[in-house]
């Protein structure tokens, strides 16, 4: 009951901000599977529009695995497929981009105390309705739960986050990207998120950004070997 008010308040607040500037919407839905303590899958979807719950023009569909090999360092790879379309309305032809992505990356984690410090280090081969491109992305997260335990768990969870984009071509600088989110543990296997982002574009036409307000939703499974206890809230996968 609490953790509805939570989020009827929050969405509230963002409502009110989304009618006094241009608030756009950034939404995730978002399925892991933990097949064994090391090994992982993942699949997830996210839906994008430049005002707020309108002028939607971007949508991408994505999978891979992950692997960890120590407790706190885990290697992944992933693809999938992102489509942005031109600004002025619902999915404006003709596309800004129609674009494939491969890309692996590591994530290193470093507990302080209650805080959670997730480093991330991702390469991009892109192939873009533009042509072949690279790209190169260190994103920093900071993640610490709050409320009082239920089943030993927090059921609160603030997340910051701030992610710089890189090429190998002039003018090398091509996007930064922060976030503030809250998590909520809405059940056993799952979790909400929501936030607000801000995303900085320099000379580049896809996937235009501005803010955002964010709101995910997270499914985590598990199989019989890896158990449920291995259940926790994720900084999310942009």
């Amino acid at each position: 009951m609490r953790s509805r008010a939570v989020v009827f308040l929050l969405f509230i607040s963002f409502s009110a901000q989304a009618q006094s500037f241009d608030l756009g919407s950034w939404n995730i839905l978002n399925l892991k599977y933990n097949h064994t303590d090391h090994l992982s899958f993942f699949g997830e979807a996210q839906l994008r529009s430049l005002l707020f719950y309108h002028h939607f023009h971007y949508y991408e569909y994505k999978g891979g695995i992950t692997y960890k090999i120590e407790k706190n360092v885990q290697l992944g790879l992933g693809m999938g497929s992102y489509q942005t379309y031109r600004e002025g309305g619902n999915f404006v032809k003709p596309k800004n981009n129609n674009e494939f992505r491969i890309w692996p990356q590591i994530i290193l984690v470093q507990p302080v105390k209650k805080l959670k410090v997730e480093q991330r280090y991702r390469s991009e081969m892109r192939f873009t309705s533009n042509g072949y491109r690279n790209r190169f992305r260190y994103r920093l997260g900071l993640s610490h739960p709050f409320g009082q335990k239920k089943n030993k768990k927090q059921p609160y969870q603030f997340i910051f986050g701030n992610e710089i984009f890189f090429t190998d071509r002039e003018p090398y600088f091509e996007r930064n990207r922060v976030s503030a989110i809250v998590g909520i543990r809405t059940g056993q296997f799952t979790t909400l998120q929501i936030g607000y982002l801000h995303q900085f574009d320099y000379r580049i036409n896809d996937e235009t950004g501005r803010d955002f307000l964010v709101i995910g939703f997270f499914i985590e499974l598990s199989g019989k070997r890896y158990g449920q206890q291995g259940f926790e809230t994720n900084i999310k996968d942009n």
